[in-house]
């Protein structure tokens, strides 16, 4: 039987079908069994808050489908379009990847891939950002 197998940091917490699971003192593997469990790292988490530009709420998107919080279709296309239109702004190679990649794992369906590429273009955002501001 296969499944996601997550590798947890000592008191590391994980969000699994809405529970909190926070890890004991030592590093730790724990195999999902369930199919389409609703799986989020906390560590991997944005806060409401911090999803007021672009990829912060691309990211979001995908958060709230990870939880569970949100439909998966709905979500998915939500997800899709907001990637579409950082796709105009990211038009730089490395960006463009980024984003690339994230939008194909996303179309099949990974969103957690998409959600950790998703956060790899946050400091480039926030460096185009106070690049406007100056």
């Amino acid at each position: 039987m296969s499944g996601l197998v997550l590798k947890l940091a000592p008191n590391e917490r994980v969000l699994i079908n809405g529970a909190v699971v926070e890890n004991g003192d030592r590093r730790t593997k724990i195999a999902i069994r369930t199919p389409n469990a609703n799986v989020l790292r906390l560590k991997d988490a944005i806060h409401p808050d911090r999803a007021n530009t672009p990829v912060g709420r691309a990211c979001y998107i995908a958060q709230l489908i990870l939880s569970g919080d949100a439909d998966l279709a709905e979500g998915k296309r939500q997800l899709l379009l907001s990637m579409a239109q950082l796709s105009m702004v990211f038009a730089d190679g490395p960006s463009h990847a980024i984003l690339q990649e994230a939008r194909s794992y996303a179309e099949d369906g990974a969103i957690y891939p998409a959600l950790r590429r998703l956060r790899d273009l946050l400091p480039q955002e926030d460096l185009l950002i106070q690049a406007r501001r100056s």
